[in-house]
């Protein structure tokens, strides 16, 4: 068979690795090349910057005439590189955006390669069982005591809060009320964005005036509820996006059984901690949730997107369950053919669950557990080097891997030019938050090798832009 046109080679089949091997040599290098240029956690010079750099290298981006794979993909990767935020380095600490395992990341080329599609099993052979296994596994660490536990996979903890307020709203008959969401101020922002989405009323949002909810307010809120025709849907978090902080888990479980309201907790942040024997016992009470979101792209180290929905009882999913003759004709269905149309709000996905799979199998619950106990001891010697230093004071210690802090005596605006000052220069990437007590940096540590040094230079660099 004559060789294909060049770039034009196919990823899957006997062939294809043979295509990619040359190409992954451009990539890696290119990505070497670029963090090298870049060195550091991000670019020098602001958003101008950055647009200039990528325009002038990469226009014009649709030629007359293609310039080759190899100098196409050299090229785009090294920009993408030299102009990346790199989560691996430890001075890039804003948000809740890991650092992927080499591991999981190697898994993601596989899954790209065989391009597998998680909306029929004639498309996915292999991946469908591959995800229908992990599923169930990782569910029942959620749902331990639960006879047949089950979760779908996501994009992530908006795509999963969204699904778990629809089947919320499934649950009750028809001719009931709309589902009415309570939730707290420290709530993720795709809580109220959900409600919005499935034309439900605006979520009851209570005050979280601790960075958590107050039972005592919870209890009153669902008994003001007491009329209320439709179903309800208390929602708390384990690990708010602002500073980790964890709802008491276990008492809301019981203001939700007492007033009959479903209980939908998410965990983006906090869920891995199910891997640790050391902090699993800071998610006691998740078990008895109706819902649970979990999200592997943040500490557990995997690429985006990562995310799942877990449920104590696969009836949970009926609502969600579609007909095409296409993908899931009945006759096919009932000669034991898969559906996986009733497992996604999307059609087609990719098999994300490898690299998920890989990386449990490679690591075990241990494994994943020491880096999740690494990374949050990093976060507690970082509040100690803040709490032993004369100019910072620390906003309270760490739940998580999120730390809150500021220069003594520091402004608003005075934060709000550090961090956009440090940005600028390329130096260092770190968060903000608002608490009832103002405005506080934040770092949000998801290296698990980080160590001392790095985060002694990260408070270093904060003092160098802090005017005395």
């Amino acid at each position: 068979m004559p060789e294909p046109p060049a770039g034009t080679a196919l990823a899957g089949g006997a062939d294809g690795p043979r295509a990619l091997r040359p190409l992954l040599d451009i990539v890696l290098d290119a990505l070497a090349t670029g963090a090298a240029h870049r060195a550091g956690p991000l670019p020098p010079g602001g958003p101008d910057a950055v647009a200039h750099t990528v325009r002038t290298a990469c226009t014009p981006l649709i030629p007359e005439y293609g310039t080759g794979p190899h100098d196409a993909l050299r090229t785009l990767v090294h920009t993408l590189a030299a102009g990346a935020a790199d989560p691996a380095d430890p001075r890039c600490a804003a948000h809740l955006h890991c650092p992927p395992l080499a591991l999981a990341t190697a898994a993601d080329l596989a899954a790209g390669a065989l391009n597998p599609s998680m909306d029929s099993w004639d498309q996915a052979p292999a991946a469908s069982e591959l995800e229908a296994l992990t599923c169930r596994e990782l569910a029942a660490l959620v749902h331990p005591a639960a006879a047949r536990p089950d979760a779908l996979v996501t994009t992530g903890g908006t795509e999963s809060n969204l699904l778990a307020a629809l089947l919320a709203r499934e649950s009750a008959p028809r001719d009931a009320g709309p589902l009415q969401i309570v939730c707290g101020a420290n709530a993720h922002h795709s809580i109220p964005r959900a409600a919005w989405l499935l034309g439900l009323p605006e979520p009851l949002t209570l005050p979280t005036p601790n960075g958590v909810l107050t039972p005592d307010t919870v209890h009153t809120c669902l008994a003001n509820l007491a009329g209320h025709t439709g179903p309800v849907l208390l929602t708390a978090t384990a690990g708010t996006t602002d500073s980790g902080a964890i709802d008491p888990l276990p008492a809301l479980a019981d203001l939700a059984a007492h007033h009959r309201a479903r209980l939908h907790i998410d965990a983006s942040y906090a869920g891995p901690l199910l891997f640790s024997d050391t902090h699993r016992p800071a998610l006691h009470g998740l078990d008895r949730a109706h819902t649970v979101t979990l999200d592997l792209h943040k500490l557990g180290w995997q690429p985006v997107a990562a995310g799942l929905l877990a449920v104590p009882d696969p009836a949970t999913l009926a609502p969600l369950a579609h007909q095409a003759d296409y993908l899931n004709a009945d006759d096919d269905t009932e000669a034991g053919l898969p559906d996986l149309l009733g497992r996604s709000l999307r059609t087609t996905r990719r098999p994300d669950i490898l690299k998920i799979a890989v990386t449990l199998k490679a690591l075990g619950r241990t494994g994943l557990g020491d880096l999740v106990d690494r990374t949050l001891a990093a976060a507690q010697t970082f509040a100690d080097l803040i709490d032993a230093h004369p100019r910072y004071e620390l906003h309270s210690r760490p739940t998580l891997s999120t730390v809150l802090f500021r220069p003594t005596g520091a402004d608003p605006t005075t934060l709000a030019t550090i961090r956009r000052t440090l940005l600028t220069d390329g130096h260092a990437v770190l968060g903000r938050a608002t608490t009832p007590t103002g405005l506080w940096l934040k770092a949000t540590l998801l290296n698990p090798h980080t160590q001392p040094g790095d985060l002694t230079t990260l408070l270093t660099l904060v003092e160098g832009h802090t005017p005395r």
